[in-house]
């Protein structure tokens, strides 16, 4: 995820995220996709596509769910959007984002949710399956991307109010959305030197965005929706009280975790994170425009509330990414088929693991003899590689180890892998790497571009009955 949350405000947000847990197209090698399509947003509404009217108010008495849509065949239950609606509002609380009003957001959801069934449908209608040993993996992704234990993870889940079941069904349905966009778009995307070109000069057209890294830290003084005119003034006096101690020096982070209303500050001290300064709302930015690291920003104001917002980190670079912290790794890859279920090849795999950390055989002999890519010929070594250049199972994998430490066997897109971590290193890229990068990420603008028309031609030719609007 791009933003640090919480676990409770990640576990509440996944489903609109977890198609990152899925593998993203890779290179010839098999291992190296263009990074982040697994960001890629699920669904983008149709162009004039036909939206329920708003619902006139009355006082009729409503069951406690009812279908909206129905999409070919299949319904889509008011409960649906409200849950899906309750994940977002709560994303967009966490970055401080404006929220759209309620009416215009339920009708974008519900847009997303038909698109996304009529994906679904296309998706097992042409034999794309999922099976379990991929839903166990992005289950422990996602238990790894809040910092707990797959157990702790099920407990945060009831503890949430989701149900297991519900929950690896909305990991499998995503898996499974995965996968039809990698077959559907892989081969049409086409990435020639002149798009990268194209990619360069709009990146340095943009400077101040692109080359910029930012890790901000931000206290919310949140203001209900409802709120008169007297309750605005007390809290937005409330907020300079806040920012006026932070600029005297008092602890940001204790001031976050002591007094903002945004969702995770008590465990994050209000830090967001580091990222580029174009992924962050454009409001945090403008507010920090100018300052220097450790300055803090005016009072500003939201959908959500009051913000004070200070520059923790902040850093410039040719691209995004330019310093980085590379990892130097081998694995031995083995690719299910007729002759080795996956569940033999994990059982091979975790062999392998024991022989070795025994003593009893070398990790490059066993990859020169076994594993089934082109990496084989150099005992599994895939040299030093930059963030971003794995899929993601294979790349959360190879952060959670510490040098020389092997994981257990895991499953991606390619097959079963046994990872070890070698070593890792702070460098600066070369102007070459660096257009490698702009590669990846031309690569992945395209295919978001691509993505975007193949979804509305799916919902385009879905037949869609809009019955009673969400509420």
């Amino acid at each position: 995820m791009s933003l640090q949350m919480n676990s409770r405000a990640r576990v509440l947000w996944l489903a609109c995220a977890v198609a990152s847990v899925a593998a993203a197209p890779a290179a010839a090698q098999g291992l190296r996709p263009t990074p982040g399509l697994g960001g890629l947003p699920l669904a983008r509404p149709a162009p004039g596509a036909a939206l329920p009217a708003p619902r006139p108010a009355d006082n009729t008495p409503r069951p406690a769910d009812y279908i909206v849509a129905v999409v070919n065949s299949e319904p889509i239950t008011n409960n649906e959007v409200r849950l899906r609606l309750q994940r977002i509002e709560q994303q967009l609380a966490q970055q401080g984002a404006p929220v759209p009003p309620r009416a215009q957001l339920e009708r974008q959801v519900l847009e997303r949710l038909i698109s996304e069934k009529a994906q679904l449908q296309l998706a097992r209608e042409t034999g794309i399956k999922v099976d379990e040993a991929m839903v166990d993996q992005a289950e422990l992704t996602i238990a790894r991307q809040n910092q707990l234990d797959v157990p702790e993870l099920r407990r945060q889940l009831k503890a949430d109010g989701l149900s297991l079941p519900a929950f690896r069904e909305d990991l499998r349905n995503q898996l499974l959305l995965t996968r039809l966009r990698e077959r559907e778009l892989d081969a049409r995307v086409k990435l020639t030197e002149l798009d990268v070109d194209q990619f360069l000069r709009e990146q340095q057209a943009n400077p101040e965005l692109s080359a910029t890294e930012l890790n901000l830290a931000h206290i919310l003084v949140a203001v209900p929706e409802n709120a008169s005119e007297t309750q605005v003034d007390a809290l937005r006096a409330r907020a300079q009280r806040l920012q006026d101690r932070a600029r005297a020096g008092d602890d940001f982070g204790r001031l976050a975790r002591e007094t903002s209303d945004a969702p995770g500050a008590a465990e994050t001290g209000g830090l967001v994170g580091l990222r580029t300064a174009d992924r962050y709302p454009p409001l945090f930015v403008q507010a920090t425009q100018g300052l220097a690291e450790g300055g803090v920003s005016p009072v500003v104001r939201s959908g959500a509330g009051f913000h004070v917002i200070k520059v923790v980190q902040s850093r410039q670079g040719g691209l995004p990414g330019m310093n980085v912290t590379q990892s130097r790794a081998r694995h031995i890859l083995l690719r299910p088929g007729p002759q080795l279920n996956e569940s033999a090849a994990r059982a091979r795999l975790a062999d392998f693991k024991r022989r070795i950390e025994a003593g009893q055989a070398d990790f490059a002999t066993l990859a020169r003899e076994n594993s089934q890519d082109a990496s084989a010929k150099e005992g599994g070594d895939l040299g030093w590689t930059s963030p971003g250049m794995f899929v993601p199972e294979f790349e959360e994998t190879l952060s959670s180890l510490a040098p020389g430490q092997i994981a257990e066997p895991i499953v991606s897109r390619f097959g079963v892998h046994l990872v070890q971590l070698l070593e890792r290193r702070q460098t600066t890229l070369t102007e070459r790497e660096q257009r490698a990068v702009a590669r990846n990420l031309a690569r992945e603008k395209k295919l978001d571009e691509a993505y975007a028309r193949w979804a509305e031609d799916v919902r385009g030719r879905a037949y869609v009955e809009l019955r009673e609007p969400p509420q």
